[in-house]
């Protein structure tokens, strides 16, 4: 029986690097972008897990801004993927690729159809025109309206809208504007993500010291809003920052969290495979060369394996099942961490709905510090 399988491929190129942005991602000249594709389609067909052993389910083309590119460069490296890999979950595929507002036309999302993807994530961050500009977006709210309405007419049926809070600026009233107009769209999925202050970014030049950003308390009314409203519109919160509608969870980001196995292709991208993880040259030129060449190999001891099963899995609201945990690692969930879980449960952080650990209410809210409780050393 072939093993499932998701596939990430990264293209790190966009029109403008956003002031927040911390992603491995940057503006690139034509000749740039051809070289980079010749590479990736190299990496994607000397593949060693190419072949029979593997039956793709999900594939995500994120970045950057995939939609930069021409339909033709993205066809040939899925034309090269499915030479490859040529086992593939077609009747209940999810092939999704990030687009931001503006940078596609009718003839590439109907292109996009065509290569077989089916599931679009469209960067909006939020509907105020005079937000997006202080996030150095290229777009505006009607650029994205036109391009919403764009993929519905090319037959996009399971689309995600991306928000941000907690901006300069923001307030409660502001994003709830934000919020109620995605939704009012009714996008199969919304992730709404809390800003965060990346090193490396002007955002961090400008403000570290958190002056001109929305307190801690407007942060958490507005994380509060969302779940809240969302409810009323039929959207389920699967996970901390996504919400979706009945069966529309992104089963990609399913993946991840419940640590299945997962292949990058592509400048930076990471892998896990067969309890090893890798990563890809995060250097042009070194990718270049190599695009095959892998960085920062590491099999993964089995107190690692645990750690990530908890922080990763009670991120969802499914949490972390007894029953799975002992069917995975042949061990007790409630023994490893019996000191962890009695602190957690009487701080009302954790709590268990039968044989599932799940995070409280009070528990989401610093589930930093939650979750590191799970970490051996």
């Amino acid at each position: 029986m072939r093993k499932p399988l998701s596939v990430y491929f990264h293209i790190p190129f966009c029109t403008k690097k956003c002031y927040y942005c911390d992603f491995l991602s940057f503006p690139s000249m034509e000749r740039e972008r051809e070289q980079y594709m010749d590479a990736l389609l190299r990496e994607v067909i000397s593949s060693p897990y190419r072949g029979e052993k593997y039956k793709v389910q999900t594939v995500f083309i994120g970045g950057g801004t995939p939609s930069v590119l021409h339909g033709k460069e993205l066809k040939n490296i899925l034309d090269g993927f499915k030479e490859a890999f040529p086992y593939m979950a077609y009747e209940d595929r999810e092939w999704t690729i990030e687009v931001n507002p503006g940078s596609v036309t009718k003839k590439k999302l109907s292109d996009y159809r065509k290569m077989g993807i089916n599931r679009l994530s469209i960067g909006l961050q939020s509907a105020i025109d005079e937000e997006l500009k202080k996030l150095g977006r290229v777009h505006t709210k009607e650029d994205f309206l036109l391009t919403y309405r764009q993929a519905r007419e090319e037959g996009f049926d399971n689309i995600n809208i991306d928000l941000l809070s907690a901006l300069p600026g923001q307030t409660l009233n502001s994003y709830k504007e934000s919020l109620e107009f995605t939704a009012q769209l009714e996008p199969e999925h919304i992730s709404s993500y809390s800003l965060i202050i990346e090193e490396g970014t002007l955002f961090h030049q400008w403000y570290q010291d958190g002056k001109g950003l929305p307190d801690e308390e407007v942060e958490r009314e507005m994380y509060e809003y969302t779940k809240q409203y969302l409810k009323t519109k039929g959207y389920d919160r699967y996970e901390i920052s996504n919400y979706a509608k009945k069966g529309k969870e992104c089963r990609h980001n399913l993946v991840y969290w419940q640590r299945g196995e997962y292949l990058g292709f592509g400048l930076g991208s990471s892998s896990l495979m067969e309890e090893t993880r890798f990563q890809n040259k995060t250097t042009m030129e070194q990718y270049k060369k190599d695009p095959g060449k892998k960085n920062n190999i590491k099999r993964l001891p089995l107190k690692e394996q645990i750690e990530e099963t908890m922080f990763l899995g009670l991120r969802m609201e499914k949490g972390v099942s007894r029953k799975e945990f002992y069917e995975r690692f042949s061990m007790d969930l409630k023994e490893i961490y019996e000191n962890s879980l009695n602190k957690l449960e009487q701080g009302g952080f954790l709590e268990w709905r039968g044989e599932t650990l799940v995070l409280t209410k009070r528990g989401i809210d610093v589930s930093n510090q939650v979750l590191a409780q799970f970490l051996f050393d």
